[in-house]
């Protein structure tokens, strides 16, 4: 069989094979190579701006939002304002995540974990993203300020501010308590969520907002150990770049045993039914038996036995959101 290829006349995409089968000429058509459409591309490209706002992160921040909001209205508060606040609170997450992946750019490129985001792929300029990133902040300062209140509109500035210039800028690559102190801008939506529907704070978000500060380490560490060759490449001193197995799942114990405390001091100060407190209990030593269990195995390693941090890393997601989803059932519960 001899074959002959030539490029088609009838464009670039296209090319035709003639091949002779027992003598007999026969041409062969093959499939027209993709080309990126106009919407094709379009789509792309909002995918790309998309995944700078990291919204996996901005779901576990709007699943704290509402039943916050529930829980402060007793009761469902009206339409306009839980859609007003979760906009605008899923604008500033947004626009904080966006406006750290710009300043983390350097690091992401290192990392294996990071390093097909958009800023890294060239799939978004480093330009655009700073651009992106300001804008998408002042939409939802903006926006809180007209459709919420001036409190939720100020808390939302503070947690941008805290999570860029706190965490990304001078924490991350300073200290080991990164993500413990860093942590605080994830532990706002609670705030803003109570603010939008009482214009004001009072001691039952601010046990919430512990409950989200000493949740964040264990629910952080894991990860870190799990790519500590990541950030140890890209000169991040996470917890567990610098420190043992041993000590990071004691410190991982001690903030576990201290969130489990904030879930209960809200019993009494938002008058939470036994419903909420048998769950809040019952997850918490659920939760505990899981970090203790991993400490377990981090102060004695066994041959083929692994630490299962990921396990816990996935644990914790489910605690929290069990946790609130109690807490914004609780207020419709007639005990």
């Amino acid at each position: 069989m001899r074959t002959a290829s030539h490029a088609s006349t009838d464009g670039p995409t296209t090319s035709r094979v003639v091949a002779e089968v027992g003598g007999t000429p026969r041409s062969v058509e093959p499939s027209p190579v993709a080309v990126p459409t106009g919407l094709a591309h379009a789509r792309a490209r909002v995918a790309a701006y998309v995944a700078l706002t990291k919204p996996r992160i901005i779901e576990l921040l709007l699943v704290t939002t509402l039943p916050t909001m529930l829980l402060a209205e007793r009761g469902f508060p009206s339409v306009g304002l839980v859609l007003a606040t979760l906009v605008g609170g899923a604008a500033a997450a947004g626009a904080a995540n966006v406006l750290n992946c710009y300043l983390d750019r350097d690091i992401d490129e290192v990392m294996n974990r990071t390093k097909r985001r958009p800023l890294v792929t060239g799939e978004v300029t480093p330009r655009a993203a700073l651009v992106f990133g300001y804008a998408l902040g002042a939409f939802s300062l903006v926006w809180f300020a007209a459709l919420v209140n001036l409190v939720s509109a100020g808390l939302a500035l503070l947690a941008i501010v805290l999570y860029v210039v706190g965490y990304t800028m001078l924490l991350k690559r300073r200290t080991p308590q990164n993500i413990v102190w860093g942590g605080v801008a994830g532990c706002m939506p609670v705030l803003i969520g109570w603010s939008a529907v009482t214009g004001g704070l009072a001691w039952a978000p601010v046990a919430l907002f512990g409950v989200i500060f000493f949740w964040t380490p264990p629910h952080y560490w894991p990860l870190s150990m799990k790519f500590r060759r990541d950030y140890a490449a890209a000169g991040v001193p996470m917890l567990p770049v610098v420190a043992s197995d041993a000590r990071v799942s004691r410190e991982m114990v001690a903030h576990t045993l201290a969130m489990i405390a904030c879930s209960l001091v809200l019993v009494p100060l938002a008058s939470m039914t036994w419903v909420y407190t048998a769950v809040a209990v019952v997850l918490g030593a659920w939760f505990l038996g899981a970090t203790i269990a991993l400490m377990r195995r981090a102060h004695h390693p066994r041959p083929g036995v692994r630490l299962g941090e990921m396990r816990l890393f996935h644990a914790s997601i489910t605690y929290l959101s069990l946790l609130f989803l109690a807490v914004g059932i609780d207020p419709f519960l007639p005990l």
